[in-house]
């Protein structure tokens, strides 16, 4: 039993002795710490842009005011001398009735004039003749009456028959139907030979001072414009071609199928380039402050913050950044306050980050 006690202690002193060989050959042989690699991330220069949105919308050119003509009476139309398209003159002679049943009655008035006319005559001398012999005692004041009274009913026929008379001269002249206006012919309502009734468009005139571009506005655009906004006009064909326009008429009722308003925007002094009934788009600056737009993608968070990653160029290395935001959807946010022109915004890999890590740019970026 001592023999063996003496062997255990024996055994303890040689692990005593050996332990601190063991740890100071552990600790000599220890390697160096793996340095933590450079992170690759995708970036995007800052730039900032003017405040608000710019809106767009399709519409067409109008003539700021339209005209249907159409003859004041009833008839047979024998002849229309102008058609789609063309330009017409103030005076000039757009159609033409069958004159013979206005000649008629021209011819029928006058007539009944000139007989009127001849009562007149023979009422007036039996008139003055009447008056002569009551003043020489001659009559009796009951023929004189008599007389004055004849005379004023001829008097009265001839007014009748002349306003007449006049009536069917002005019919003659109402078979001839005359553009009251310069203006181009956009539209027909009648052919030779129909019997058109009074007040049935011949031809829809488009007069030539004055352009709208006309679009069908939805509710919430009219909502948010500016008042009294610049619209820029310019031809979907050709977006060189522009012109400035602004509000000059808001339909008060919505379309009832679209839901949209129509809206003309006249414009000044338009090119010729933009003829009626050409496609246009129309822009308008929607109100906003300025900002800085970036990837949906760059934006983090950071103390229940938005935040994003900011570069430092001169180390290579990231900082987080607490920013105000305007607004934003999936695509794009726009930054109001916490970022300046040139920065670097980390785009892609924001969430493998850490504040002071080394990364390597690979360009921009989504």
């Amino acid at each position: 039993m001592n023999h063996n006690r003496t062997e255990r202690a024996r055994c303890r002193w040689a692990l005593l002795a050996v332990a601190p060989s063991i740890l100071l050959a552990a600790c000599g042989s220890g390697e160096e710490p793996v340095a933590e690699p450079i992170r690759p991330v995708r970036v995007v220069t800052v730039a900032r842009h003017e405040g608000g949105e710019t809106l767009s919308l399709s519409g067409q050119i109008q003539a700021q005011d339209e005209v249907s003509l159409s003859f004041r009476i009833d008839g047979r139309m024998i002849e229309r001398l102008v058609n789609v398209g063309d330009a017409v003159e103030a005076g000039q002679v757009i159609a033409r009735l069958d004159p013979e049943p206005a000649r008629n009655a021209l011819r029928t008035a006058q007539a009944n004039l000139s007989a009127a006319m001849g009562q007149q005559t023979l009422a007036r001398n039996d008139y003055e003749r009447q008056e002569t012999l009551l003043g020489q005692g001659w009559t009796t004041r009951a023929r004189y009456d008599a007389a004055a009274q004849a005379l004023k009913a001829a008097a009265a026929q001839v007014d009748s028959a002349q306003a007449q008379f006049d009536t069917a001269q002005d019919r003659l002249g109402y078979t001839e139907l005359l553009a009251d206006g310069p203006g181009t012919v956009i539209a027909r309502g009648a052919e030779p030979g129909e019997v058109v009734a009074a007040g049935r468009m011949i031809v829809h005139l488009a007069r030539r001072d004055g352009r709208d571009a006309v679009f069908d506005v939805p509710a919430s655009v009219i909502r948010t414009a500016p008042a009294n906004p610049v619209v820029t006009v310019a031809l979907t064909s050709d977006p060189t071609v522009q012109a400035i326009g602004r509000v000059r008429e808001v339909a008060p009722q919505a379309d009832p199928v679209t839901r949209t308003f129509t809206v003309r925007i006249g414009l000044q002094n338009p090119p010729d380039a933009m003829r009626l009934g050409s496609t246009v788009n129309g822009a308008i600056q929607a109100g906003g402050v300025g900002g800085v737009e970036i990837p949906a993608t760059a934006l983090t968070q950071a103390n229940r913050q938005p935040a994003v990653w900011i570069v430092d160029q001169a180390t290579n290395t990231v900082a987080l950044r607490n920013i105000d935001l305007e607004r934003y959807d999936l695509a794009r946010v726009i930054v109001a306050r916490g970022l300046e022109a040139d920065e670097i915004v980390v785009t892609a890999g924001v969430q493998a980050l850490r504040p002071g890590q080394k990364v390597r740019m690979l360009g921009t970026g989504p």
